[in-house]
């Protein structure tokens, strides 16, 4: 039986257009990422960068760009927040029937956008559904290395077999499910996280 509802925030809750930051940085005249900008960009959404070691790192690469611009690329893939999604969370969090966490791959740039996007009050409002609220660059763990779902069990006392993790990237649910965790693989164009219930029923 089910008893802990696991999320990711982008996809899920919060719309993304994941072409968008690349597509920005191609106007730039960032073509590709290179295997340091990949690694930058996973030390950085392990808040082991810090968000002006970050964009200074892409300024001196790319010097003909300003911050500002990389900034608003990198914001890019970020998009809308639909009130469906909050009500369905907020009437799981009333029901109280599950313990709800969400588990992120974010960084500072990205939240910080999303906090002055909704505003602070609407930010807190989804914020406080959750018992845990789990970013990768606050945590200083991402997915889909396994120690990221170790931790999260461990942390909050619960067992593999008793929770469900919604992710919408595959790599991320095949490294959960390798722990004895349940996973639903959500598909953003074909699939809502409001059907959870009809999507996944024989497990509740």
């Amino acid at each position: 039986m089910i008893k802990n509802l696991l999320f990711d925030f982008g996809d899920i809750f919060i719309n993304l257009d994941k072409p968008a930051t690349n597509r920005e940085l191609h106007k730039l005249g960032i073509q590709e990422f290179t295997a340091e900008m990949v690694e930058k960009n996973q030390a950085y959404e392990k808040g082991l960068l810090t968000t002006e070691a970050f964009v200074d790192f892409y300024h001196q690469e790319f010097p003909h760009t300003t911050k500002a611009d990389l900034i608003d690329a990198w914001n890019a893939i970020l998009l809308d927040f639909p009130k469906h999604r909050l009500e369905f969370i907020k009437q799981l969090a009333k029901d109280g029937t599950y313990r709800l966490l969400l588990l992120s791959n974010t960084n500072d740039l990205h939240i910080s956008w999303i906090q002055h996007d909704w505003g602070m009050k609407l930010y807190n409002e989804f914020k406080d559904c959750f018992e845990q609220f789990y970013l990768s660059h606050e945590i200083n763990l991402r997915k889909p290395d396994a120690n990221i779902y170790e931790f999260v069990l461990q942390e909050n006392g619960l067992k593999a077999e008793e929770t469900l993790f919604i992710d919408d990237t595959k790599e991320n649910t095949d490294t959960a499910a390798t722990l004895g965790i349940h996973v639903w693989n959500l598909i953003p164009a074909e699939e809502d996280v409001v059907d959870l219930f009809t999507h996944k029923a024989p497990l509740f």
